[in-house]
């Protein structure tokens, strides 16, 4: 589907054609609501201390969600393309957030505002489908990167991320995907070598 010319009504679709068939009536409940968002190379779209109050749905670029600690960027997940993007904790708690969203390249957005999601759910299945889809899927991706951590090496991280999101090997910078897989830019330099002679 072509990113650069889509309007409400096109991402619309795309949604409930990934999450949930809607009747013409709940597409228009779910246009009605959508917020477009345009963000430049390296720009923030949700800061620390900020309240998520979006479930984010990238149309164009690439975004990198992040946090510090012990004074250190430690990257938690980056999304492209016909993805969703969110801070869980902040967007259900409406508790500042902890994490940092921000643009690695132009980034095109059309976003669901929680309240408004919320209050169009109460009036169509399908589009409480849509909302339980897509929270299920933000929690298995969580799950899924967190056991990939926890129980594979470097290599099979570094494999599997080639697999599973080429688009990140090739347009995200290095030292970010070394943060999401938990490596050191060298470690995952000699990987990167090691799995090529393969």
């Amino acid at each position: 589907m072509p990113t650069l010319s889509l309007t409400p009504r096109d991402v619309a679709r795309e949604l409930a054609r990934r999450y949930s068939t809607m009747t013409h009536d709940e597409l228009d409940m779910l246009e009605s609501i959508l917020v477009p968002m345009k963000y430049a190379k390296g720009e923030t779209i949700l800061n620390d201390g900020d309240v998520c109050r979006y479930i984010y749905w990238i149309v164009k670029g690439l975004v990198r969600q992040y946090y510090f600690k012990n004074g250190k960027e430690l990257t938690e997940y980056m999304a492209a393309e016909n993805t969703i993007c969110m801070s869980i904790e902040s967007l259900f708690r409406e508790a500042p957030s902890h994490q940092i969203i921000h643009a690695l390249e132009p980034t095109v957005i059309f976003a669901l505002p929680m309240k408004d999601l919320e209050a169009v759910a109460m009036k169509s299945v399908n589009i409480q489908m849509l909302y339980r889809k897509i929270l299920e899927e933000s929690l298995i991706i969580s799950q899924h990167h967190a056991d990939m951590l926890r129980f594979e090496s470097a290599q099979d991280r570094y494999r599997r991320l080639v697999k599973e999101s080429p688009q990140l090997i090739l347009r995200a910078p290095l030292v970010y995907i070394a943060s999401y897989l938990q490596m050191t830019p060298e470690t995952l330099s000699r990987v990167r070598n090691s799995v090529l002679i393969e």
